[in-house]
């Protein structure tokens, strides 16, 4: 399930499986302070491809991705491509709130325990990062 999320972020199943095993890895090595596992590996999961795009660069990955051969349904896969592009091009604050909420259906309590801000504020993110969505992707329908 986890490796399935990443997967979602990243577009590689082998990346993706990488991102999830380092996450059990560290909450392995940090299990005495992790109260909430779920919660916890989807935030660093989440991190780690964070740390990810912004080492790679969002250009390289678009162009392994293009390279990686024929899709058999281009058109569902250039939608996803461009929302996954769209998500990556938010500000950290907003990305981590809608991957974890949207990406890693966590309820908006446990997305607030997680990046340590108050219901509200992760609620207000989630609003602006829909209202910068819907900018960025409107002349894309």
């Amino acid at each position: 399930m986890l490796a399935g999320w990443a997967t979602k972020l990243v577009g590689d199943p082998d990346l993706a499986h990488d991102f999830a095993t380092e996450a059990f890895v560290k909450l392995l090595r940090n299990l005495d302070s992790v109260n909430e596992p779920r919660p916890w590996l989807y935030t660093a999961t989440a991190n780690l491809v964070r740390d990810h795009w912004r080492k790679r660069g969002r250009e390289a990955i678009a162009y392994e991705k293009l390279q990686g051969g024929a899709d058999p349904e281009p058109t569902d896969h250039a939608t996803v491509m461009t929302v996954r592009d769209a998500v990556q091009a938010l500000p950290d604050r907003l990305r981590m709130a809608v991957m974890l909420h949207y990406f890693a259906d966590l309820p908006v309590a446990t997305v607030a325990d997680q990046l340590g801000k108050s219901q509200g504020a992760v609620k207000r993110d989630l609003y602006d990062a829909r209202a910068r969505l819907a900018s960025m992707l409107e002349g894309t329908r």
